[in-house]
């Protein structure tokens, strides 16, 4: 049974209360500048968003649907599928690319959205040494996001062909620790973590955070910077007309020509 990280009901109230789109309208930035790239037609996409207002004018015909642990996508209906800032909450992230990578066709392009390893690493230590001070233990309070190496990995494991993933850091400025609280609830990315504290944080706490983090992270007017790590993966439904890595051993030429140098055959060790 896959191991439940979110609380579902948790995240979908905090996305109802969501009020500051930034990084909805990042995301779909993004996403047309790929778009701009792909040199074929896509008639018929898909986009995974609990934010539809946004998403909308991407294209005519968009189908759009609600992230949930089964998306209602079907299959073999688009020439791609956007899956738009929420995999980073999925429980199951291998289960939903591979549901986008039956919903596409052949040659389909998947395009996914998600915050990164990096985002809020200052949050997260500010709030992990205050909270270790001030009552001796540690909760859940950041949603533990993945690394790039290890998210692309799971477009192979999909079964997604020509896997990429890229990612881009921004640095948002705060005036304190209490403003950067206030943004996270209007972006709808507060705590949903399903063993999250149930109840309310001392004070004590959040004051010793705010301190640490001026401390280690503040600028010398005394805001705080906070960064969010956006991760691009992209790939695409197998075809058999789409390039295909050689063999190893099947070269014609050798590298050392290729570059003009000289080729240094190593010595074989004994044994």
């Amino acid at each position: 049974m896959t191991p439940q990280l979110t609380d579902l009901a948790a995240l979908t109230r905090n996305r109802a209360r969501a009020r500051d789109m930034l990084w909805q309208t990042e995301a779909l930035a993004e996403v047309q500048d790929r778009l701009a790239q792909v040199n074929k037609p896509l008639t018929q996409m898909a986009v995974v968003s609990d934010f539809p207002e946004i998403w909308r004018g991407l294209r005519q015909n968009l189908h759009i649907v609600p992230q949930a642990e089964t998306l209602a996508l079907r299959e073999g209906a688009y020439d791609a599928v956007i899956h738009a800032m929420g995999l980073h909450w999925a429980n199951d992230p291998v289960g939903q690319l591979v549901q986008a990578r039956r919903a596409l066709r052949p040659d389909g392009l998947l395009i996914a959205l998600l915050f990164g390893g990096q985002t809020l690493f200052e949050l997260r230590a500010s709030l992990a040494q205050a909270e270790a001070e001030v009552s001796g233990g540690l909760s859940p309070r950041v949603l533990p996001m993945g690394e790039i190496r290890d998210l692309g990995g799971l477009l192979q494991r999909a079964g997604l062909a020509l896997p990429v993933a890229d990612s881009f850091t921004k640095t948002l400025i705060y005036r304190d620790l209490a403003h950067l609280c206030a943004d996270l609830r209007a972006f709808g990315e507060t705590n949903a973590l399903a063993a999250r504290p149930r109840h309310f944080t001392r004070r004590a706490i959040f004051a010793r955070a705010g301190a640490i983090y001026a401390r280690h992270y503040g600028q010398a007017d005394g805001r705080i910077p906070a960064t969010f790590e956006l991760l691009c993966l992209t790939g695409w439904a197998p075809h058999e007309g789409q390039q295909k890595p050689l063999r190893p051993g099947s070269a014609a030429a050798r590298l050392a020509d290729a570059l003009g140098a000289a080729e240094i055959t190593l010595p074989q060790k004994d044994g």
